[in-house]
């Protein structure tokens, strides 16, 4: 038995659970039908439906706010360490149900095996780090004056909701909600309608794990019952919310009457800009995975290729010979490098660029063609001459698609990848150090890696500028979300207080 066969039959061992009893949400530690009935979930491989899941609405989002708000009190107090084993277990069990996840992820979604096993771990890491900070996240700052002896601490913020995306779901969510739980926060999970599987693992197995009921719970809907109601409901003092920039916007003004703190990772159009000067086989390998893996469709892809024009025909030609190689195919097949993308109306969205690219005037030198007449699979694509006021060059596709633009200089480099409404990633290849410290330090985005493809350090800043969002994750950055700054002043001995009304 081939491994894409395997991996099949294991699929359909876990997904049949699903299709006998549909995905229920979860609240305070039950599950519960959706207020608004059903909806069916597809799967893009072939567009059969997977399963029934539950339509929650802004009735279902009021009964889970208050569950957290019920549950948070008793959470906030845990002795930290109490709350830190819970955490590990969680990590624990999701390592020992990563070929679960990721077999549903893949289905769920069109990512492929070869990076959903990984991003499924990378879940459990991201609970294991958070929850190794969580001894010291109340931990201020002793600041002493010449009356009274400052001292600050954090406390958290109380029941916030997440809503997470599409992309590599699983992944997403635990970045979102593990520091939140590890601050002392409960959670409502709104995950993206169109990939409900794994948030229903993720609950599944923090609560067989040891967390208990309340802490988090699961909401399954739409964004505009569902999610505005999430966003407008008094009960929840924080949104946090991965997605596109558009939805960021209207998530801060449905929450603006509850004065909701709001941390907004949104789109990009990334620049990867390469010099004459780098390592130009190590910056082709960095260039092709990073918008060509995971399908294109994640917010840090490099979809902006800025390449010096002394360097432009040698390096495009590589890339072409390289893109016309790469396997489309099934996602649970360990060789397919892309896999479907995730629904109808993305697949058309995306395709719908070929034609403009022709159609503004650049070269579809790779690519631009669909494939199949079953799922929602394209041909990975490159458009070359092309110039930075091309909607290719402007707009957020978002999947396997690149667009090749030429420079001469290092300041008209600067100039076309600061012309971008966003400012969430750049890529810089060079082996100039002075270069790369000065072109760095004027490139507007909120992380920049050099000579590098995308490593994530957890311990880093993570978040864009611009229209790329608001607020940074990672480290320590992620409790100043979850959790509010106290200060308390202690006089340190008798000192003059003006009176008044004394006679």
């Amino acid at each position: 038995m081939s491994a894409l066969d395997t991996n099949i039959e294991k699929l359909a061992g876990f997904l049949a659970r699903f299709q006998d009893t549909g995905i229920k949400n979860r609240i305070a530690g039950q599950d519960c039908d959706g207020a608004g009935g059903v909806f069916q979930t597809r799967s893009p491989v072939d567009r059969s439906v997977i399963c029934d899941v539950a339509h929650g609405t802004a009735q279902d989002i009021d009964v889970a706010a208050k569950a957290a708000a019920d549950a948070f009190p008793a959470w906030r107090d845990m002795p930290a360490t109490q709350r830190r084993k819970i955490l590990l277990n969680v990590a624990d069990a999701i390592e020992a149900r990563a070929e679960e996840i990721a077999l549903c992820e893949c289905w769920d979604t069109g990512q492929t095996i070869r990076f959903m096993s990984k991003a499924a771990l990378r879940g459990a890491e991201n609970f294991r780090f958070f929850a190794d900070q969580v001894v010291q996240a109340c931990d201020g700052q002793h600041l002493k004056s010449p009356t009274l002896m400052n001292v600050t601490s954090r406390v958290p913020i109380g029941p916030v909701g997440v809503i997470t995306p599409w992309n590599t779901p699983f992944m997403l969510s635990t970045w979102k909600i593990a520091p939140a739980l590890a601050a002392g926060c409960t959670v409502v999970h709104k995950p993206a309608e169109d990939s409900p599987l794994t948030a229903r693992l993720l609950v599944e197995i923090a609560e067989e794990a040891g967390l208990p009921k309340g802490i988090l719970n699961t909401v399954n809907g739409y964004g505009p019952d569902a999610g505005k109601a999430l966003c407008e409901h008094p009960l929840l003092k924080a949104i946090a919310f991965v997605g596109e920039s558009r939805t960021g916007s209207e998530i801060v003004k449905q929450g603006a009457d509850t004065l909701k703190r709001n941390h907004l990772e949104l789109g990009g159009k990334n620049p990867v800009i390469v010099f004459g000067d780098a390592d130009l086989d190590r910056a082709l390998d960095a260039v092709i995975f990073m918008i060509y893996s995971i399908n294109g469709e994640r917010c840090t892809s490099s979809s902006r290729l800025l390449i010096q024009d002394t360097i432009k025909d040698k390096f495009e030609a590589q890339l072409i010979e390289r893109v016309n190689r790469i396997k489309v195919g099934h996602p649970l097949d360990p060789a397919t490098e892309i896999g479907p993308l995730v629904t109808q109306k993305h697949f058309d969205k995306v395709a719908s660029y070929f034609d403009i690219a022709r159609q503004d005037g650049a070269t579809v030198a790779a690519g631009g063609e669909t494939l199949g007449d079953t799922g929602f699979f394209l041909r990975p694509t490159l458009f070359t001459n092309a110039t930075n006021d091309m909607r290719i060059a402007r707009e957020e596709i978002f999947g396997p698609v690149l667009t090749s633009i030429p420079f001469s200089t290092e300041d008209e480099a600067l100039r076309i990848a600061n012309d971008t409404q966003y400012g969430l990633t750049g890529y810089v290849w060079t082996n100039d150090l002075t270069r790369a410290l000065r072109f760095t330090d004027r490139l507007e985005a909120g992380m920049i890696w050099v000579n590098s493809e995308n490593v994530r350090h957890l311990p880093t800043p993570f978040g864009g500028v611009k229209a790329s969002g608001m607020g940074r994750d990672g480290g320590d950055w992620s409790f100043e979300f979850y959790m509010e700054q106290k200060h308390i002043g202690f006089a340190t001995g008798p000192h003059k207080i003006m009176q008044l009304g004394k006679a």
